[in-house]
């Protein structure tokens, strides 16, 4: 890929540039917690994005997608926004850095990326970080890692109309090999965790579907999570989120509150408390609880969140029959991968059972994708 870009980029440009790189992201546990003020338990990966990048002396931006074979050229202005959605990422990033005070001027580039596309592994992301990153030494700026990942969020917010929230910009930025990061959505504290499951392969199977409910879903989610801290505020004034609450709260309002939105609740409060559980068990090297939680979480995204699907349930299933250590869905649902943590001696016979029976039921392959925890953004030498 790197060889691709040098290519690419001297052929545009006559020149060499400094080479940076930013990673996509699993999430192990801890979903749809974010926006109720619990943790995520996200890690790089070691699939992500790569850019050429040499400040060119003028006021515009000259850049060139590799996978899209696209072309763009724009100016720094905030009228100056390109119409190629992939050029608003790297615009917004220099936008935002300019908001802030930040010096940048412009700069050909080149760049290609090997996080596929929509499989719920933050391709946007790992592209803000990158140009976050670079730009950031490049132009000797100064930005703290912290605001980096803030920066690639407020992109999402202000230039691409995405309303995420911090966790991708986040992972990708602050990644470390052999570490998961346990952040606090709520306080933005976060602290590292090893990630070495020798004699396991962490997978990742993409169903090939997103459903089209997503985002309208996600809102009644949202809302009812919503609903059910106002009630508990009636009692429990110092309640923010549902991160501040337990069982026994969300019992005592069980009547006050409509079946579906105890449900959600229930969720959220349970996983929440998951992934207080997986730092133990990271910490003791217990990766048969780690699995066995992994489950738990999925059973609770079907059943109780309702955000899974016929296709996510069933590699679920194909994956407890095959003896995987753990399996739920990965990101907000209706769609996209499960992530599987699999003994080695059983990998080969669940990719095979997996392949062949989503096949005869669906009438097409999953993808795989093996991923491997690995650094944040960096400059490569």
């Amino acid at each position: 890929m790197q060889k691709k870009i040098r290519v690419k980029f001297d052929e545009l440009f006559k020149t060499e540039g400094s080479v940076f790189a930013s990673p996509g992201r699993i999430n192990l546990i801890g979903e749809h917690t974010d926006y109720n003020g619990g943790f995520v338990f996200p890690g790089a990966i070691d699939k992500g994005m790569i850019a050429e990048i040499k400040p060119n002396g003028t006021d515009r931006i000259r850049a060139f997608a590799i996978d899209l074979d696209d072309y763009a050229e724009f100016g720094l202005e905030e009228g100056d926004i390109p119409t190629a959605g992939w050029a608003k990422y790297i615009f917004g990033v220099c936008r935002e850095i300019i908001k802030r005070g930040g010096k940048v001027a412009g700069f050909d580039t080149v760049f290609a990326g090997d996080v596929p596309l929509g499989a719920g592994m933050s391709s946007s992301a790992a592209l803000e970080s990158t140009y976050g990153f670079a730009l950031n030494e490049l132009f000797q700026l100064g930005i703290d890692q912290f605001e980096l990942a803030k920066i690639g969020q407020a992109t999402e917010h202000n230039y691409v109309g995405v309303n995420c929230g911090i966790m991708d910009q986040f992972a990708s930025i602050f990644g470390k090999k052999g570490s998961l990061i346990r952040l606090d959505c709520r306080s933005l504290e976060y602290k590292y965790f090893p990630f070495n499951p020798e004699g396991y392969k962490l997978v990742l199977l993409d169903s090939v579907i997103k459903h089209e409910l997503a985002s309208s879903a996600y809102n009644k989610r949202r809302q009812s999570c919503e609903n059910v801290v106002a009630v508990i505020q009636r009692t429990h004034p110092n309640v923010e989120f549902l991160r501040d609450v337990n069982m026994e709260m969300l019992k005592a309002v069980q009547s006050e509150v409509s079946e579906e939105d105890y449900m959600r609740a229930e969720y959220v409060v349970e996983e929440i408390q998951r992934v207080l559980d997986v730092s133990d068990a990271l910490e003791r090297g217990d990766y048969e609880t780690v699995g066995q939680k992994m489950y738990e979480t999925h059973y609770g995204m079907s059943k109780l969140y309702e955000v899974s699907c016929e296709e996510l349930d069933f590699l679920n299933d194909i994956a407890k029959e095959c003896g995987v250590t753990g399996s739920r869905v990965m990101g907000g649902g209706f769609g996209g991968c499960t992530i599987n943590l699999v003994k080695a001696e059983k990998y080969d016979a669940f990719i095979e059972k997996a392949f062949s029976a989503y096949k005869e039921k669906f009438g097409r392959e999953p993808k795989l994708y093996d991923v491997v925890i690995s650094d944040g953004a960096r400059r490569i030498k």
